[in-house]
């Protein structure tokens, strides 16, 4: 499935425990699991085990993968999420907001 949601996009999440208007950052992408990666999203405390690069060891607080469906692009003129489509311009594909027209790429 060709994935609509690219690393460094402006996201809003729309369902579960961190739902909000506020537009937050794709960190990572997995379009194999159809998830996610949203900065300061879904975070967890991570206990990490003392090895060379850290010798201490202790606890980390992570981001950890969300549903792909769970988010929509940010749009700064419509203000809010929005779904996307794909248009052919100039023999490229370019996601285009639906509601707002805005070109995403």
């Amino acid at each position: 499935m060709a994935c609509r949601i690219k690393k460094g996009d402006k996201v809003v999440i729309i369902a579960g425990a961190d739902k909000s208007e506020e537009p937050r950052e794709v960190l990572v992408v997995d379009e194999e699991s159809d998830t996610v990666t949203v900065q300061g999203v879904n975070a967890r405390w991570k206990h990490m085990r003392s090895s060379p690069q850290n010798p201490e060891g202790g606890r980390v607080q992570r981001e950890f993968p969300i549903d792909i469906s769970n988010v929509q692009l940010f749009s700064e003129k419509a203000g809010k999420g929005v779904r996307t489509r794909i248009e052919v311009v100039d023999g490229k594909k370019v996601r285009v907001g639906i509601p707002c027209g805005t070109k995403f790429d």
